[in-house]
């Protein structure tokens, strides 16, 4: 190519017939549309010959990954690249006679070609993300804060070329001269700097996912977790309402995640029935008689006891038989009734055990009707649920 001014010069002069009085601005305007001409030929040539090849080869492949990373938006990112190399390549094969004019083109020509190599990475890395939310075990992590720093370090790093192409020095030199502004750049990155390594440990530690439901009441936040991003977390509450977190807080403050109760299929039913201790006594043999007869209690139970029996007892082992028996208790899980340490709202019983259910409807439905089991059964083993007196109790 070092001959290609003069060809295109002898072609302007003895078979065009340019003279010389126009020869020295109608020769760039010839020579740039030859070159524009052969970045439109190279550019079609990808377009129309290389991409369909391409993807023709990447369906015949059982792997799902090369579908990603040359796809059609990967492809045309690829394909803004051509028109600055030809160009910057064939420039100094045409315009040796005005070095000045090169070298403005030149800069142009690198200019273009950053921007578009930061297109392409763009879209390059957005097409792994892709990747990594249809792979099994990663499409639960939260990784897109560390794409997003991957295109913040490109865009810094373009930023660098652009301004060393500019002013003409290297790279490493417009480097070294922001090392004495570190601290405000710093400064301005904070945000996004704590958001990468807290988005690697909450990668890493598996501690949040996308979908997970959370409770970090400090920061108004109780419900599902929509994204992962480098700066905020984004959590759906169950009033549909939004509250972003800074990832960092998730790291340094503690939260609460529910995905382990999702997960072990059981979720926790604690609730209390609190007794008047006015109540309480020894069961007479014709008590334990009668609860046997009404299928209470098997009659065998307590025929040996060399204790005397409280009707809480009778009361504990009676809703201990029935959460044993229930078919929406978790049995592979604790079940317990037990007795609390009185206090003034009187003695309470606490029943324990965990739903089969683990989402919010049908639990609070199972535990509603549990809870309302024991209040209408406590009456029948002689004890009375304990309240604070209202005033028509006073009245009356």
């Amino acid at each position: 190519m070092g001959n290609m001014d003069k060809y295109l010069l002898d072609f302007l002069r003895y078979t065009a017939g340019v003279s010389e009085d126009i020869l020295d601005w109608v020769y760039p305007l010839t020579a740039a549309f030859a070159i524009a001409l052969l970045s439109y030929a190279c550019t079609a040539l990808f377009r129309f010959a290389v991409m369909p090849a391409v993807q023709k080869l990447t369906e015949r492949t059982k792997a799902t990954w090369d579908d990603y990373l040359f796809n059609r938006r990967v492809m045309r990112a690829f394909r803004r690249i051509i028109p600055p190399v030809v160009w910057y390549v064939a420039l100094p094969a045409v315009l040796t006679h005005s070095p000045g004019l090169l070298s403005v083109l030149q800069k142009v020509c690198n200019i273009y070609l950053v921007i578009v190599s930061l297109m392409f990475v763009s879209v390059f890395v957005h097409s792994l993300y892709e990747i990594s939310e249809s792979h099994q075990k990663l499409r639960n992590r939260p990784l897109k804060g560390v794409y997003q720093m991957f295109n913040l370090l490109a865009f810094v790093l373009g930023c660098i070329l652009v301004i060393s192409i500019v002013i003409d020095k290297s790279a490493t030199a417009v480097l070294a001269g922001l090392g004495a502004s570190a601290a405000v750049l710093m400064l301005i990155f904070k945000d996004s700097i704590l958001g990468l390594v807290a988005g690697v440990q909450l990668s890493a530690n598996d501690m949040l996912r996308p979908g997970d439901w959370i409770t970090m009441d400090k920061y108004g936040a109780n419900g599902f977790v929509l994204e992962v991003s480098l700066t905020t977390v984004k959590v759906q509450n169950f009033d549909k309402t939004i509250t972003t977190i800074p990832p960092y807080l998730l790291v340094s403050d503690s939260f609460q995640n529910w995905r382990g109760m999702k997960e072990s299929g059981g979720r926790r039913m604690k609730l209390s029935v609190n007794v008047d201790a006015n109540t309480v006594h020894f069961c007479s043999a014709d008590e334990i008689s009668g609860f046997a007869a009404k299928g209470y209690v098997p009659a065998e139970r307590y025929a040996h006891a060399g204790f005397p029996i409280a009707n809480t007892q009778v009361f504990r082992d009676f809703m201990m038989d029935f959460l044993q028996r229930h078919p929406d208790v978790n049995h592979d899980m604790m079940v317990m009734v037990r007795m609390l340490q009185p206090t003034p709202e009187g003695l309470p019983v606490e029943l324990y055990c965990f739903s089969s259910f683990t989402d919010w409807m049908p639990f609070e439905r199972f535990q509603s009707s549990v809870l309302d089991y024991a209040l209408v059964m406590a009456a029948e083993f002689g004890l009375r649920v304990f309240q604070r007196p209202s005033g028509r109790d006073i009245k009356g």
